[in-house]
């Protein structure tokens, strides 16, 4: 029988590849060459690509780059401000607002969606669309369809002058992704399967997910995939910023150490102060006898990293799943608090 979330997990490259392609080729009157700024507008899982992006980017991208997650875009936006507004469904009540908004500030706007209010708004303004064919997303989830998310962007972001990253390099990253996908795939047994061993250490306690750098966004979408197709909670902490109020946090109550479990994704591209804290880091939380595990990234550049969490994070989320038998592709408490605040 189709399984549409393994399915989906496996169409990640050809996300990317269709996104960038689709976006290289969008038509756009926009001058980019005149643009100070970006504010990237989304909610739940249409947010995490500009998550994942502006965290890859923090060191290289030209321009300030800000992800908004709610009703308002910022007061700085105006006519050299590029907006783009991030919607899977098309309906998100906040996205719309923070079209209108981002509008009526003369804001340069673009838009990422299959459909919707948001798709009929943009075409009723002239606004440049690009329309997610999810032919590659069966599950139909937008925490499933984080290919187009990062690749419409990096394709906007490297078209517009504001990343580096080309074509041929997004390629390459597409292609070691790839291999990690046959790497973690169902079909291989879970001594070879680091996704499989994750997962069946995860579950018993709480996952607090440790990330840093270029790495931060990608593992706050493999938060938002726990929380959501293994309904499991989860949390996520940036270090260095930990190491000044965390680490004394763990003392209560007294059962803690019992019921959480950190989860450290670590690269030898982080800077070398930051490789230092992820050591005494662990130290610490030994000396509290508070367990922990450990993801080292393998491949050689950050973007191939990126692409690396993204895909590790997708099968664990999906073996997780399994593990807790729950129905992955449902959301009963997010459709329900949907639907109340449908209501008059």
């Amino acid at each position: 029988m189709p399984d549409p979330v393994l399915d989906t997990i496996h169409f990640f490259p050809s996300q990317l590849r269709e996104s960038w392609k689709a976006v290289s080729e969008l038509e756009t009157a926009i001058d980019f060459s005149k643009i100070l700024n970006v504010v990237i507008c989304g909610m739940g899982g249409s947010a995490l690509g500009g998550r994942i992006v502006h965290s890859l980017g923090a060191e290289s991208l030209h321009v300030p780059v800000e992800v908004v997650s709610g009703y308002h875009v910022p007061f700085y936006v105006g006519e050299q401000t590029l907006v783009v507004l991030s919607s899977y469904s098309g309906g998100t009540e906040e996205t719309i607002s923070a079209f209108h908004e981002a509008y009526e500030k003369r804001g340069q706007l673009i838009v990422i969606t299959t459909g919707g209010l948001l798709s009929d708004l943009a075409a009723e303004h002239q606004i440049p669309t690009y329309h997610i064919d999810p032919q590659f997303n069966p599950s139909n989830q937008p925490r499933l369809a984080l290919g187009y998310a990062v690749g419409s962007l990096l394709s906007l972001f490297s078209r517009a002058g504001f990343t580096s990253i080309s074509a041929a390099q997004f390629e390459e990253a597409i292609k070691k992704a790839e291999s990690y996908a046959v790497e973690f795939d169902a079909e291989m047994p879970t001594e070879s399967n680091e996704a499989k061993k994750m997962a069946a250490s995860l579950g018993v306690e709480i996952p607090i997910l440790v990330a840093s750098e270029h790495l931060l966004g990608s593992v706050h979408a493999f938060k938002n995939q726990l929380n959501e197709t293994a309904k499991t909670f989860s949390a996520l902490f940036e270090l260095p910023e930990l190491n000044h109020h965390l680490l004394e946090g763990l003392q209560f109550p007294h059962d803690l150490a019992n019921d959480i479990q950190f989860v450290f994704f670590e690269s030898e591209l982080y800077s070398d102060r930051v490789k230092k804290r992820y050591a005494i880091t662990k130290e610490v939380l030994k000396k509290q006898r508070i367990d922990s595990l450990v993801y080292k990234v393998r491949s050689l550049d950050k973007l191939s990293q990126v692409l690396e969490v993204l895909t590790f994070g997708s099968f664990v989320q999906y073996y997780l799943a399994l593990k807790n038998n729950v129905k992955m592709m449902e959301i009963p408490w997010v459709d329900y608090f949907k639907t109340e605040m449908g209501k008059e």
